[in-house]
This record gives C-alpha cells, structure tokens and sequence, in this order.
C-alpha cells in the first residue's frame, strides 16, 4: 500500500498531456511573452491590458512575467522595439532599378510586415500619430524617419525641400492607413493596392511640383525615365 501510494503522489506531480513542455531558452521565452502582449495590444489599448492578460495569452505565470520585465510599460515597449525592429530589417533599401522601381520593392517589403506581423504593426500604429509620447514616441517616430529615408533614398534625393518632406509624410500617412484598413478588411489584392498607393504619390508629387520647383524637376526626371527604359 505504501509503494503505491508514493507511486500515485508522483503521478499527481507529473505534467498534465503526457509529455511536458519542451523547456524554453530565456531569449525565446522572452520572445514569446512580446509575441503575446503585441497580440494584445494589437487590439487593445495598453491601459485596457494587464500583466495577469499577458501571462494568460502566453500560458505563463505572472511572475514569470515579471520576472522579464519590470512592469506593463516595460513589456509595451519591449513590445512595441521588437516590432520595430522587424521592420526596419524589411526596410533596407534595393540598390538596383530606377527610382520607382526601388520604391515599388519598398512598398511590397512594407506590406509583407503588414501581413506577417500584422500584431506588431497595429500596436506600433495604435492611437494614430497624434497619441504618442515618451518611449512608445520615440520608437514610432523613429519608424517613421526611417521610411522617409527610405523613400528618399528610393528616388534618389539627399535632402528634401520642405514640400516634397511634407508631400512625402502626407503619403506615408496613407500608407499607415491603408495597411490598417488591409488588415481589416483584406478586400482589394494586395498587389492592386501596392499599385495603388505609387499612382497615389506620382499625383501628389505632380500637384506638389506646381507648388515647388524642385519637387516639379524631380517628378519630371521620375516620369522621363519611367516612360524611356
């Protein structure tokens, strides 16, 4: 009765499912607990997301959690860096192809982030631009310079003048907005709106260029060497 008995209480002891789970390394498991919170805070705002919903969504325990991170604002923006940080590795500019082309490759890099990590891109654009602040500020609107280098870079241009910055952030908000809404609904091809949203530019620079001498020489080389291969 006593062996039986010992044998019955190691049983109790004994993980639920038959096998355990596989032991995580401390960078996946970390990993995995931002995985978590970005689902979370893809659809939530982080006031509305607690430590305890976190450590649920990744099947962990609160001090585990913890245990990774000092608080919530912590793990937000551990969050919000890693999704950053995808995205800046997707953003490297082409080197081949005219300028149009290379932006085109950019977009389509864009919007495979949008698609893959599409957790991580709506936390990072969560709340609109107006709603930024602190860390969580700082981090988007460093996503933010970076694209416009990107673009920049794209079309050849070292530095702006003020019409074509502002032409070009104005069209960087269209493309936040339209991935959210991508997203949302998934009704128009990806590749239609990809099309879609470089039509879109080449019009803004066009009227822009009326405005600014400079943006209008810069729409005009880009439409020269589109329609001369």
């Amino acid at each position: 009765m006593g062996d039986r008995a010992v044998a019955g209480a190691k049983a109790r002891t004994r993980p639920s499912g038959g096998r355990g789970r596989r032991r995580l390394s401390v960078d996946e498991r970390r990993d995995e607990l931002i995985e978590a919170a970005l689902q979370l805070f893809s659809t939530r705002s982080p006031e509305d997301v607690s430590i305890d919903d976190v450590a649920a969504k990744a099947g962990a325990s609160r001090a585990l959690v913890y245990h990774y991170f000092g608080g919530k604002n912590e793990l937000y923006i551990a969050a919000l860096g890693s999704a950053a940080r995808h995205l800046s590795v997707l953003l490297e500019p082409p080197t081949e192809g005219k300028p149009l082309e290379r932006l085109r490759i950019s977009l389509k890099r864009y919007f495979d982030f949008v698609e893959r990590h599409a957790a991580g891109y709506t936390a990072l654009l969560r709340g609109g631009p107006a709603d930024r602040s602190g860390e969580a500020g700082e981090i988007v609107d460093g996503i933010r310079r970076l694209l416009l280098d990107r673009i920049l870079h794209s079309l050849d241009v070292d530095v702006p003048p003020p019409i074509l910055r502002i032409t070009l952030r104005c069209w960087m908000a269209t493309v936040e907005t339209a991935g959210l809404d991508w997203l949302e609904n998934r009704d128009v091809a990806r590749p239609d709106l990809e099309r879609l949203l470089v039509d879109q530019l080449v019009v803004i620079m066009q009227v822009s260029g009326r405005h600014d001498p400079g943006t209008g020489a810069l729409f005009d080389r880009l439409a020269h060497e589109e329609m001369n291969p």
